[in-house]
């Protein structure tokens, strides 16, 4: 039976977005993040992490750290409680990296491929889910996977008239989001 799912983005919507966050010294919980996540769990939603990490293409850190501080975040969050039901990552880009990283890919932002592997995998309603991101990018690839709920965390970046647009809601925080999705 198909249920209903709660995409995250990770920097700038779980952590804080410090350009290229790699290193477990450098990853800061946004404050209220985690104890959203928990309502969220409770309330029985799936909870599923979509990011892109162009770092790892452009060689400012490597696959393999990249999955080290995503264990470590993965840990931290179950030992409060919120287990991740899946953590999807695109390592690609378009104009950096390797023959192996320089791809036009399906599942880097704003393209649907993490949404839609994910749906497959974990037998997600799509029409019953939100996103949750910080950037135009992520309603995008939302809207492109079908996901009808889509709030977009302000603040760090610009975002045009035209993206907001896109976003069920503008909201301040993860924190927020959580309210908005349980209507607390």
């Amino acid at each position: 039976m198909k249920q209903a799912a709660v995409f995250l983005d990770r920097d700038g919507v779980i952590n804080h977005d410090r350009a290229y966050v790699s290193q477990v010294d450098d990853f800061e919980f946004i404050d209220g993040a985690i104890e959203a996540m928990q309502k969220l769990k409770q309330a029985g939603w799936l909870l599923v992490v979509v990011t892109n990490q162009a770092g790892i293409a452009r060689g400012y850190f490597s696959e393999e750290q990249f999955l080290s501080l995503t264990e470590w975040m993965d840990w931290s969050l179950a030992d409060r409680g919120v287990d991740l039901d899946g953590i999807y990552y695109c390592p690609h880009h378009s104009e950096y990296g390797d023959e192996h990283y320089r791809q036009d890919c399906s599942c880097r932002k704003p393209k649907p491929g993490m949404l839609l592997e994910a749906a497959a995998e974990l037998d997600i309603d799509l029409e019953n889910s939100w996103l949750v991101g910080d950037k135009a990018s992520d309603i995008l690839a939302a809207k492109n996977a079908g996901v009808p709920n889509r709030l977009l965390v302000s603040g760090q970046y610009d975002v045009s008239e035209q993206d907001k647009a896109l976003a069920t809601a503008t909201i301040s925080s993860l924190d927020e989001a959580a309210k908005f999705i349980l209507r607390d």
